[in-house]
């Protein structure tokens, strides 16, 4: 069985539902890429001309802000990661994606998931899915930083993505939560003893 068809049935079944044509037209345009721990997806100052579909492993977004590595966004096992604002306006990204496990993903081009959109409603409606799941997620990061304290944070990560607390580096996850590695530590112990 072609793997890429696999991957692109993995996709409908989390996204969207696609008939086997469009699993089929959509298997067509994934891109497989295999790096190791530590590697650049890409870097910051490139466009993003991919949306990645991670099918094993876990990679975060991350910017610097006054020297300072700040995580944004973590994707592991049946997540898609791609930096919004670079990929619909195809300018420079501000982010850099890191795998932080040895990792496979598989590429879905924006020029060839662009040109599959243009007569496939299905692939239409399954772009739409993507993007409506990366904003509601980003929101919610977002509102979570604004209106939620440190523990309230932890808590709704540890119920929401467990396995960002279990598999990444408790730096990275400090600094999604928007906190130090201490409070985070203070946080944790705090949270053991309940």
């Amino acid at each position: 069985m072609d793997q890429t068809k696999d991957i692109a049935r993995d996709i409908a079944n989390i996204y969207c539902p696609l008939s086997p044509m469009g699993v089929n037209a959509l298997s067509k345009i994934l891109v497989p890429m295999k790096f190791q721990k530590g590697e650049l997806v890409f870097p910051e100052g490139k466009v993003c001309d991919a949306m990645y579909y991670v099918q094993k492993g876990m990679v975060r977004q991350f910017y610097y802000k006054n020297k300072k590595d700040v995580t944004e966004h973590f994707s592991y096992e049946g997540r898609i990661v791609f930096c919004i604002e670079s990929y619909l306006k195809q300018e420079p990204s501000k982010l850099f994606v890191e795998t932080l496990e040895k990792s496979v993903l598989y590429a879905m081009p924006y020029d060839a998931m662009h040109q599959l959109m243009t007569h496939d409603q299905e692939i239409n409606l399954l772009f739409r899915k993507i993007l409506e799941h990366a904003l509601i997620s980003s929101q919610e990061h977002a509102d979570s930083q604004r209106f939620e304290n440190a523990t309230e944070r932890y808590d709704r990560l540890l119920r929401t993505k467990p396995e960002i607390i279990l598999r990444a580096p408790m730096v990275h996850v400090a600094s999604f939560l928007q906190m130090t590695p201490e409070t985070l530590s203070r946080v944790r112990a705090h949270h053991a003893k309940q």
